[in-house]
């Protein structure tokens, strides 16, 4: 699964230098055009990282740098802030507003690319080791293998990926069709049922013997996984 990152940015020709150096370094890019229609989106999908100009139509890079921040989803979505402001006062500022970097225009999409990367590493480095662990469950990425308490659990491909899945964001509540565009692929139709069938499955494979159920099912919203216990 390719991390996905949202440019949140209203000047074409800044996209298009964008999204071309991302998706040539295996990113997944969407792009919000206006502050307002970026916090839809962050609602509707959280990003992996967000690249955030400060000067925006509608609601304001800095605001939506707040409201993000507010959020006990969003709270902890790394975010780089693209802006022309090169003063001290206004990196403390943006830095303030709860921004994890910032990058001043015109800048050099080499570095900026290097900040990306080095960002996600820092917010989730367990990728860097290729294991994925939370509570008693480890997944090794590198040899496609998943345990519970020790014991090794067989999972079908779409389990895996659902798991996975989980692992990288735990806690955080995904809809069915976030997780149909994350496991599946948007390319994909799949029917938003599919999800629970897969979500049986692994909460069968992951619960033999009266294992703890980690998996919580939220109303009318999706499902989590939670390190404590569903």
């Amino acid at each position: 699964m390719k991390p996905r990152i949202l440019i949140i940015e209203d000047e074409t020709a800044v996209v298009t230098l964008l999204r071309y150096n991302l998706e040539r370094e295996g990113f997944e890019v969407d792009v919000a055009l206006d502050g307002r229609e970026a916090l839809m989106a962050v609602d509707e999908n959280p990003p992996d990282i967000i690249l955030l100009d400060w000067m925006l139509p509608e609601v304001t890079g800095i605001e939506v740098c707040r409201q993000l921040r507010r959020k006990p989803v969003t709270k902890s979505l790394p975010i780089i802030m693209l802006t022309a402001r090169g003063e001290e006062a206004d990196k403390v500022r943006g830095l303030d507003a709860g921004a994890d970097d910032y990058v001043t225009k015109p800048f050099s999409p080499a570095e900026l690319t290097a900040r990306v990367h080095a960002l996600l590493r820092r917010a989730r480095p367990v990728l860097a080791d290729e294991q994925l662990i939370a509570a008693d469950i480890s997944m090794d990425l590198a040899a496609h293998r998943v345990h519970r308490d020790g014991e090794e659990i067989k999972l079908g491909p779409t389990e895996f990926r659902l798991l996975r899945h989980f692992l990288e964001y735990p806690g955080r509540v995904f809809s069915r069709e976030q997780l149909l565009d994350a496991v599946w692929g948007r390319d994909v139709y799949v029917e938003p049922r599919t999800v629970d069938v897969h979500i049986r499955r692994l909460r069968k494979a992951l619960n033999n013997d009266g294992k703890l159920d980690l998996i919580r099912t939220v109303r009318s919203a999706g499902y989590a996984l939670e390190p404590e216990g569903a």
